[in-house]
Formats: C-alpha cells, structure tokens, sequence
C-alpha cells in the first residue's frame, strides 16, 4: 500500500507491505524490512525484534529515552497491546503511548509528523511467509 504524507520535509513513511515498510526523508527512499524506530526529529535505529512475543521492558524504555510527546507502537499485522508494566518508564515520563496494528501506526505517524508533532514511532515488522532475514 503507497502512503502520501502531506509534508516531505520530515522522515516519512512512503508505502507498507508484509515485512517491510518504504521510509523516505528529503527525497531519499529506502525499504525496510527489520522493526525500526523512526521519529519526526530524524530518530532512526533497529528495535531488535521480529516477533510480539520477543518485546521486552528494555525496548520500551528505549523509546522513552527519545523523550517524544508521543509513541506511537506499530504490533504488527494484529492488535496487540504490550503488558503495563513494559510502558512504566513512558509513564513515569508522561510520554503518550497509542497501540494499533503497523499499518494504521504508518499512517497515524504521517499524520502527526506532517502537523510537526514530536512523535516516534515504534513499527514491529514481522518476516512475511516465505522470506528469510
């Protein structure tokens, strides 16, 4: 699926598709095919997961040293929200955390990004059936 963003001037996500996303920043396109954190300030690194079921407590406080206004956490191809206390440190940091499924996280992220919001976004990719690494 192509995504439009309004504004090209910050990191925005171009298109999604099963294991992988297409992430663009002033006319540089590239895929992705690992679970990453890119955020409207130029964060970008690798959330060392590929599966739900891999997220720890660790990874989210990873996000909360980005200091965001918001995450917003991609769970893959389904809904699926990750337990209270692994969101402890957001919390305690006041930091916004919204759940949905990758591909509404893509879209939601252009949106906020585009409005110049400092948002982050936290997108597990899970490999699509019959693709390795």
């Amino acid at each position: 699926m192509k995504l439009q963003p309004d504004r090209l001037d910050v990191q925005s996500i171009l298109g999604y598709g099963p294991g992988w996303i297409g992430l663009g920043n002033r006319g540089v396109a590239e895929k992705i095919v690992y679970s990453i954190v890119i955020g409207s300030r130029g964060e970008k690194f690798s959330w060392s997961c590929s599966r739900f079921e891999e997220l720890t407590e660790a990874h989210f406080a990873r996000l909360a040293e980005t200091r965001p206004e918001l995450v917003i956490f991609g769970s893959g191809t389904r809904l699926r929200f990750p337990p209270p206390a692994f969101l402890r440190r957001l919390m305690d940091q006041r930091i916004g955390i919204e759940t949905m499924d990758t591909l509404a996280a893509c879209r939601t992220y252009n949106i906020l990004a585009g409005e110049g919001r400092n948002v982050v976004a936290a997108l597990l990719i899970e490999a699509s059936r019959g693709t390795t690494g």
